[in-house]
């Protein structure tokens, strides 16, 4: 009990009466590492990820949990909870894949193949993310979210998107964190979650940078499928260059 109240009410103060909440330095922290596992393709990103959720969802929704000086943020506290329940299912599914077998009976080891989820798909994820603000933008605004709305909405639709892509592998999901990330900055500055706000610049250049390791992922493994098509189709020609250029 003792460290649970140090945890809600324990505060960085800097000079001029400023402060940050450790919670909320803490849940972006788990949410680090968790992003960090989701790029190396570590199954434990997913607990470590609800664990940084869970706190999260008691930083913005301050009025709640005793922070009087902070504005609620529905849509960022209520996507705390989406991320639960869609982490949930992603933690299954990279789990369910790591233990397939493969041609040769073998399990496959690995939680997850980055692959692109094609040209339907992603007009797909564009036309929801665009709707989806569009509806959740009024619904926010009646509960009482912080100004501007939509923005608040947007960083709630990118972020389900975003996870479910990664539950299914999809290479793409990194951009649409960079599309939240883009909205979310600003709005988070506004509203004082600066802890927040400086962790979502640097997001923003991690998710670039796991967009291209996913990328490199996929097209080495796309190459390695098509030199052993090669082989396949073609056995007596490259058996026949193995030798003349060995």
């Amino acid at each position: 009990m003792d460290f649970l109240r140090w945890l809600f009410d324990a505060k960085l103060e800097f000079a001029g009466g400023g402060f940050l909440l450790w919670r909320e330095v803490i849940g972006n922290l788990f949410g680090l590492a968790s992003a960090l596992g989701g790029m190396r393709r570590k199954i434990w990103a997913w607990p470590v990820g609800i664990v940084g959720n869970v706190l999260l969802f008691t930083v913005f929704m301050g009025s709640v949990f005793g922070s009087a000086d902070h504005v609620n943020l529905l849509g960022q506290a209520g996507r705390q909870i989406m991320f639960i329940a869609v982490s949930i299912y992603g933690w299954h599914r990279w789990n369910q894949t790591r233990h397939q077998k493969g041609d040769d009976g073998t399990h496959v080891g690995e939680a997850v193949a980055p692959r692109w989820a094609g040209t339907r798909v992603r007009w797909l994820l564009v036309a929801t993310m665009i709707a989806g603000t569009a509806i959740l933008t009024p619904i926010f605004r009646a509960l009482g979210s912080y100004e501007p709305v939509w923005a608040d909405a947007w960083i709630f639709m990118g972020s389900l998107l975003a996870t479910y892509g990664m539950a299914k592998g999809w290479v793409e999901f990194w951009l649409i964190w960079v599309a939240v990330d883009l909205v979310g900055v600003p709005l988070l500055f506004s509203a004082g979650y600066f802890a927040s706000a400086f962790m979502y610049i640097f997001y923003g250049a991690f998710t670039l940078a796991g967009f291209f390791v996913w990328w490199r992922v996929r097209h080495t493994t796309d190459a390695q499928a098509r030199r052993v098509s090669v082989d396949t189709t073609f056995p007596d020609i490259t058996v026949g260059n193995r030798k003349a250029n060995s």
